[in-house]
């Protein structure tokens, strides 16, 4: 039996990780599978005659995750300050109070998730 630990950035929430357990348990030879969707990481001890590092690895880059996680970058945009501290406002500012009161997206597409969501088939 052998244990081997790789990092999953886009493994961030628990539907992730069961959709990884089941990913990896279909494959001969797995023994236990730890996944941590805080750690973002999975530790997998399996027979090294029935499946090896690179098929397991394999499975977890068909799968999406292995992947970075892409948010956009707020380019050419200034922080705005706010109690001493700085932030990117994303919502909109009344001269009658002078802070943030609300917040709001506009999300083209009903039927897709707003982050990459490997689990989630398109």
């Amino acid at each position: 039996m052998r244990s081997e630990t790789f990092a999953l950035p886009m493994m961030y929430g628990d539907h992730h990780v069961l959709e990884v357990r089941q990913l990896l348990n279909s494959l001969p030879g797995i023994e236990n599978v730890y996944a941590s969707s805080s750690f973002q990481i999975v530790e997998v001890t399996f027979d090294e005659s029935q499946v090896n590092q690179e098929t397991i690895q394999a499975t977890l880059a068909d799968a999406g995750y292995l992947e970075e996680l892409t948010i956009p970058i707020e380019i050419g945009s200034s922080p705005a300050h706010e109690n001493g501290r700085p932030f990117f406002r994303h919502t909109a500012v009344f001269a009658q109070t002078g802070q943030s009161i609300g917040f709001t997206q506009d999300v083209p597409e009903v039927q897709r998730p707003l982050w990459p969501c490997p689990g989630i088939k398109q």
